[in-house]
């Protein structure tokens, strides 16, 4: 089987999206499979990168490399429910710090729970 060079997440897919796995590519934009087990996604994957990096030469854009995908500013915004902003803003003045703290906190550990494997 054939792996893919770049950097890659994989997750499963939603019940409504059927059963599987999908896999994207992080450093080059809209590059996506998916498969029915991990190690197909996976092979599958490999055949979507060499697609995405033969048309981006094709068509003359800039191909990056590993690693190196946009946008990695540490910066990103969401939007969220009013009453969830409420309940940030409640919890952050409770713990004494920024909405922005807490935030990245919470994240993190969510994250964490989630590789950890304990969703």
């Amino acid at each position: 089987m054939e792996t893919p060079r770049y950097p890659f997440e994989i997750t499963l897919l939603d019940e409504d999206d059927g059963p599987g796995y999908l896999i994207i590519f992080p450093d080059l934009p809209g590059c996506m499979s998916d498969g029915a087990t991990v190690e197909e996604a996976i092979a599958n994957g490999a055949d979507a990168e060499k697609a995405w990096i033969d048309a981006a030469r094709k068509w003359g854009d800039a191909v990056p490399e590993p690693g190196q995908g946009p946008n990695k500013t540490g910066e990103f915004r969401t939007r969220v429910p009013k009453s969830l902003h409420a309940r940030l803003a409640r919890q952050a003045a409770v713990e004494g710090v920024s909405m922005n703290t807490l935030a990245v906190a919470l994240l993190a550990e969510g994250l964490g729970r989630r590789q950890a494997g304990g969703q």
